[in-house]
């Protein structure tokens, strides 16, 4: 074989790897918005009650946040391949037991275990992404199209959810996890390269613990606050208790010889200014999702189709900025396009806030121009963003780098979201105004 066809042939391998890997990032953030329009289904079906309901919904949410640094370590310290491995049957096992659920407690058990498994595949793919492409402009290039991915899980869960729920039923939803798990299972030993582990890292175990644990309870105080004040022992015990052991968790870290998370990680001023976009960003893709559906199916009376056919402008523009957010990070900089990129979905949002809770709104001319602009400026900040996260990360810590993005992604939405939503009709001029913000200090900052 000549050196070009050489050439051809290791590309379209990386080509390959890439789609299986990014199929897989978007599968996880598409069974995270998966209940999102079928939770009232399910509510009638099991009887369930409005707790229940908030607890079904995060149950997923919860397990993947909280377990994603350690997860993070994990990939770090056997390799990226066999932990994607371990993370793709616990969560092909649980996908399978979601729909065969009889009741609520298996139910709740199936997205526990489903977000385990996420937490253990998400910084693992990440590693494998880095073995993929070694080169440090290659694997820019490759994080610029990353960073969209989850966005486009987010919204592909949201729509198809409402479509498969209400031509068939809810539990089929989960039949789309559970066949990419499959298939990448089968996939990953001929397209994905065997990575070396660090067998010389410790686990931390009692950082590992410090850290799930306060993580899961913080997120639990904070969406408990859907259903009952902020002052209640219901929501300020879980809040205090996951404080002070993250707290505990920064102490521990900078007195242990090989931290989980080491202190000089979160340091570095862009690395922070990109996670807050990812952030922000994802924040506002939430707002959105939630509000709007309720607004559409309640205020105006539309049915589960309908509303997921509203949103179908969204996933286009979404998916068209993805594509574009490559070459232009090539061209301005990462950290231009994240800027313009959260501009652009600040007055996205701030079209919706003056237009999505008018009950008489047209959908053409008040929310269809808020629903082009929040996706393509979120698309373009997550694709920046995700560059900037991963930028002169060693190799050895491309698990941790992937866990430490993925729960900016999780637990940042969850804080940001309960606060906003706190604060009432607002939320979307504040996430807005956050957005904006964020735009200007990224354009400010100047790398030393």
């Amino acid at each position: 074989m000549t050196t070009t066809g050489a050439a051809r042939v290791a590309t379209m391998q990386q080509r390959y790897a890439f789609v299986l890997l990014g199929g897989v990032q978007a599968t996880l953030i598409f069974t995270l918005a998966a209940l999102s329009i079928p939770l009232p289904l399910i509510g009638r079906e099991f009887d369930l009650r409005r707790a229940d309901l908030i607890m079904l919904s995060a149950a997923y949410g919860l397990t993947f946040a909280g377990l994603l640094l350690f997860g993070g370590r994990l990939a770090d310290r056997y390799g990226g391949r066999p932990a994607l491995t371990a993370g793709l049957v616990l969560f092909a096992a649980a996908s399978a037991a979601v729909p065969l659920a009889p009741g609520i407690g298996t139910l709740l058990v199936a997205r526990f275990a489903q977000g385990a498994g996420a937490a253990l595949i998400a910084p693992a793919a990440m590693a494998v992404l880095h073995a993929v492409f070694p080169s440090p402009a290659a694997y820019g290039r490759a994080m610029a199209t990353w960073g969209g991915l989850s966005v486009l899980g987010a919204t592909a869960g949201h729509l198809l959810s409402g479509v498969i729920s209400a031509l068939l039923s809810w539990r089929w939803t989960f039949a789309v996890p559970l066949v990419a798990a499959l298939a990448a299972l089968a996939l990953t030993p001929r397209l994905l390269p065997d990575t070396t582990p660090s067998r010389s890292r410790t686990l931390d175990l009692p950082g590992a613990l410090l850290a799930t644990a306060g993580i899961t309870l913080a997120s639990y105080g904070l969406i408990v606050t859907d259903t009952r004040p902020w002052w209640s022992v219901g929501v300020l015990a879980p809040l205090l208790c996951g404080a002070a052991l993250l707290a505990a968790f920064w102490y521990a870290e900078r007195r242990v010889a090989d931290p989980l998370l080491p202190p000089g990680f979160l340091l570095d001023r862009r690395r922070v200014l990109a996670l807050t976009a990812i952030a922000l960003s994802a924040c506002a893709t939430a707002i959105t999702f939630v509000v709007l559906s309720l607004q559409l199916q309640q205020a105006l009376d539309w049915s589960q189709l309908q509303t997921s056919a509203a949103f179908v402008p969204f996933a286009v523009a979404l998916i068209a900025s993805s594509r574009a957010a490559g070459p232009l990070i090539v061209r301005y900089g990462a950290r231009t396009v994240t800027a313009a990129g959260l501009g652009t979905a600040a007055a996205g949002l701030a079209l919706l806030a003056l237009t999505g809770l008018d009950a008489h709104v047209s959908y053409g001319y008040g929310l269809l121009p808020g629903l082009v602009l929040l996706p393509a400026g979120t698309a373009a900040s997550f694709a920046g963003a995700a560059v900037l996260a991963t930028e002169g990360v060693p190799r050895q810590q491309t698990g941790l780098a992937g866990g430490v993005l993925n729960t900016a992604m999780e637990f940042g939405p969850t804080l940001l979201f309960a606060i906003l939503l706190t604060l009432g009709s607002d939320a979307w001029s504040l996430a807005a105004t956050g957005a904006a913000l964020a735009a200007v200090a990224l354009l400010n900052h100047r790398t030393k």
